[in-house]
């Protein structure tokens, strides 16, 4: 079993920037792909990045350039940067960890809300 707690959201204006954590605790070990996925009101939930454990990234096309993805020292940690947000950018992002037991593991989610 592996746990995640997210946090770094928040409320900002157009044209700021977040950072979102999340730290995985429980069978670490076995984590091989972090990633984040957000879902705006009334749609689904889609990817906004991933990175393997060699450190290999993976974006949304739409979100090139304006939000980059890491992994912590400790690999147990994914991090988000979020710059030059627009309101569009508004949704709660959950983070996800894939395993080497191809299981998958979802966070609770923490809520960007950009303003104009």
């Amino acid at each position: 079993q592996v746990q995640l707690v997210e946090s770094g959201g928040g409320s900002v204006q157009a044209g700021g920037s977040l950072r979102l954590s999340c730290v995985a605790s429980g069978s670490i070990f076995s984590i091989n792909t972090m990633g984040w996925y957000r879902q705006a009101p009334g749609k689904q939930r889609g990817l906004v990045a991933t990175i393997t454990s060699t450190g290999r990234t993976n974006y949304a096309d739409s979100l090139k350039g304006r939000f980059t993805i890491s992994r912590g020292n400790a690999e147990n940690t994914v991090y988000l940067q979020l710059n030059s947000l627009k309101p569009e950018d508004t949704a709660v992002y959950y983070c996800k960890v894939d395993t080497a037991g191809a299981r998958v593991y979802w966070g609770q989610g923490t809520q960007v809300t950009v303003s104009s």
